[in-house]
């Protein structure tokens, strides 16, 4: 079950939300694609990174349990339409990239070809996402903080095993003062979990 938050959330970025998400940024949805493919792996890992210390972990248990039960998977079109993602979804950024976001941004948008603007849109759009995801999961699981660190931990090794060279990029991205890379596999990465 711990490897079930990308294979629960990813096949729902695709089709109909993936062409909303593109119209949104203003790109192909070729590019919206290869961009969520990065930034949901991304996201997970700042939100495990942040969760490393029993005091983030306990802080991001408490606000899943607060305000992402994951309904918000249940209607994507309306989140993603609604134009209410933004707020929560800078909200949650600052949380888990800090000071950052920034550096984030322009990795990201090198290697998607978007700018940073589009992409810290992008993120804003997932990160309530991803936390919903994470709070189903943790529900459905009936999981303590243990059980939380179990899932996180799954979903990054997934990504790992599937992506090894995407994991080392994010990581770098991640790094206050890495240099990030070039993100070259993430078309197999899309396969994997578009695919499903």
């Amino acid at each position: 079950m711990s490897d079930s938050v990308l294979d629960s959330l990813m096949p729902l970025l695709a089709g109909g939300n993936l062409q909303q998400i593109a119209g949104q940024l203003g790109v192909s949805q070729e590019q919206a694609g290869t961009a969520v493919t990065a930034a949901v792996p991304l996201l997970v890992g700042a939100m495990q990174r942040n969760a490393s210390s029993p005091e983030g972990l306990s802080a991001l248990a408490g606000a899943l349990d607060r305000d992402h039960d994951g309904s918000i998977l249940d209607d994507l079109g309306g989140f993603l339409g609604g134009g209410a993602a933004a707020g929560s979804g800078a909200s949650i950024l600052g949380h888990v990239l800090g000071g950052r976001q920034g550096n984030v941004a322009s990795q990201l948008g090198r290697s998607t070809g978007m700018d940073s603007g589009q992409v810290m849109q992008l993120l804003a759009m997932l990160a309530p996402l991803v936390m919903g995801a994470l709070g189903k999961a943790k529900r459905q699981t009936r999981a303590d903080t243990g059980g939380l660190a179990d899932i996180l931990g799954g979903a990054t090794r997934q990504v790992n095993q599937q992506a090894p060279d995407l994991m080392s990029s994010l990581s770098r991205m991640l790094d206050a003062d890495g240099d990030g890379s070039a993100i070259d596999d993430l078309a197999g990465l899309a396969g994997a979990f578009f695919k499903k």
